[in-house]
């Protein structure tokens, strides 16, 4: 069996910071790009950051030079250090990646999302 568990979120004040991490657990083999989605209220799920298996990372404008994302290969987890949030940063966020099982096969794992909430 394979999870994919978030922690972290809450509720801050514009801006302060916090920090999202997401473990990958169990019969896995390796994990492939990982990121970090949101979806604020009434609006699409959009991308905030990814990161590939070699630490390239990609950043939505919206968020670039504000958050890091990284990640810890010996734990299969990947984190979202999130600093001058604004109150346009609330949103559920969900952590992604692609992992690979023992059995070799491939799929695209979500964690269960996380509430942001920054109030101005």
């Amino acid at each position: 069996q394979l999870q994919f568990v978030e922690s972290g979120g809450g509720l801050v004040q514009a801006g302060g910071s916090l920090r999202l991490s997401c473990a990958a657990s169990g019969n896995i083999f390796s994990v492939n790009g990982m990121g970090w989605y949101r979806r604020a209220p009434g609006k699409q799920r959009e991308l905030v950051a990814t990161i590939t298996s070699g630490g390239r990372t990609n950043y939505a404008a919206s968020v670039k030079d504000r958050f890091t994302i990284s990640r810890d290969n010996a734990k299969n987890t990947v984190y979202l250090q999130m600093n001058s949030l604004k109150p346009e940063d609330t949103a559920v966020y969900y952590c992604n990646a692609a992992i690979e099982s023992i059995t070799r096969v491939t799929l695209s794992y979500w964690g269960q999302g996380t509430q942001v909430t920054v109030s101005s």
